[in-house]
């Protein structure tokens, strides 16, 4: 197949071009290298992405914001992609309450977009990246796809919420085969700089102390990455269909008689993070200085998916322990810092 990709010099986008490539797509890479990270690190990404022998023929590389439309109407109409994998986002709970304006230009113009994209240049399926977060205030455990999310706690959640709504309509109003994933709490080598393993790595290595929000009560379905990739390429194999049972008197929001599905991708573990903190102290040898905190605004205290329509659908199973997934993590941390030092 010929895939676009979109945010291919993120962590996820990266691992799953690369999957893709080793299997033998096509790959089209979009990305605005932007600096709300390193951006040194997104550029070894594509490094290691051109490093492939698939990539001199499979692989093309276009440095373009998916906020601008006029850039994403040629990128469309010059590739002509199969299938789409949207996850250029900008992301982030605490981030959204600082720059709010990051959020609709690229989660919600540059999702439109996308769609738009889609619509007009026959692909085949879209599959966009959700986030657990849409489940803002619910409390019932595990997150079930099937229940009402319309209480999101940050803009960065609604902005979510709101992708899974206009990709419904674009399901509806054109027969477009739309999935979106709620992704999980996602970690392991090359990850965000700005996520909790990544950032406390960074400062128990150098003897500072490591803020622990919630006094560390959080509960975390941490999902590795390569768990992840394999539930991304199983749904991306299996264009949304419309459930013959849906009716609008009791309607499934995780489905619809539109070509439309909405699946939650994470381990089905919730992990406490003071366990996650101590697996880490063990993975690097030394221990952490904890300053305890409360609650952050946007946040939640505990996310849990329940993963059973993903399960049943494409057979996803993650395997890969917190043990596991952490260790795999200091590993190429410390060997790609100590590189680059």
């Amino acid at each position: 197949m010929k895939v676009l990709i979109t945010g291919a010099a993120g962590f996820i986008g990266s691992h799953l071009a690369l999957r893709l490539l080793e299997r033998g797509d096509t790959v089209i890479g979009v990305d605005d290298m932007n600096d709300y990270y390193d951006p040194s690190l997104k550029r070894a990404r594509l490094d290691r992405i051109r490093a492939l022998p698939a990539s001199r023929q499979r692989f093309v590389f276009e440095h373009e914001d998916i906020a601008d439309r006029t850039a994403m109407e040629r990128v469309f109409r010059e590739h002509r992609p199969e299938r789409v994998v949207n996850l250029a986002a900008q992301a982030g709970v605490r981030y959204s309450l600082e720059n709010p304006a990051a959020y609709v230009d690229t989660n919600l113009v540059g999702f439109g977009n996308i769609l738009e994209g889609c619509r007009h240049n026959g692909v085949e399926h879209l599959v966009y990246a959700s986030s657990s977060s849409v489940y803002g205030a619910n409390t019932t455990m595990p997150f079930s796809v099937h229940d009402n999310v319309d209480h999101p706690l940050s803009l960065y959640a609604a902005s979510k919420k709101a992708n899974e709504l206009m990709a419904h309509t674009y399901a509806h109003l054109y027969q477009l085969p739309v999935t979106g994933l709620r992704f999980f709490t996602v970690y392991g080598p090359w990850g965000r700089p700005d996520m909790a393993l990544f950032l406390f790595t960074k400062k128990i290595l150098a003897g500072e102390p490591i803020d622990v929000f919630n006094y560390g009560h959080h509960r975390r379905d941490f999902t590795y990455i390569d768990d992840i990739v394999e539930g991304v390429i199983r749904t991306l194999d299996r264009p949304a269909r419309s459930n013959p049972a849906w009716t609008g008197a009791e309607p499934d929001s995780a489905t619809s008689a539109a070509p439309y599905r909405l699946y939650n991708i994470g381990a089905h573990r919730p992990v406490e993070l003071m366990h996650y903190i101590e697996v880490l102290e063990d993975c690097l040898g030394k221990k952490a200085e904890k300053n305890l905190l409360p609650l952050q605004p946007g946040d939640v205290p505990d996310t849990y998916a329940d993963v059973e329509a993903l399960r049943t659908d494409t057979g996803y199973e993650p395997t890969t322990s917190v043990e596991e997934g952490v260790a795999r993590f200091v590993d190429w941390y410390l060997g790609y810092y100590r590189a680059a030092a």
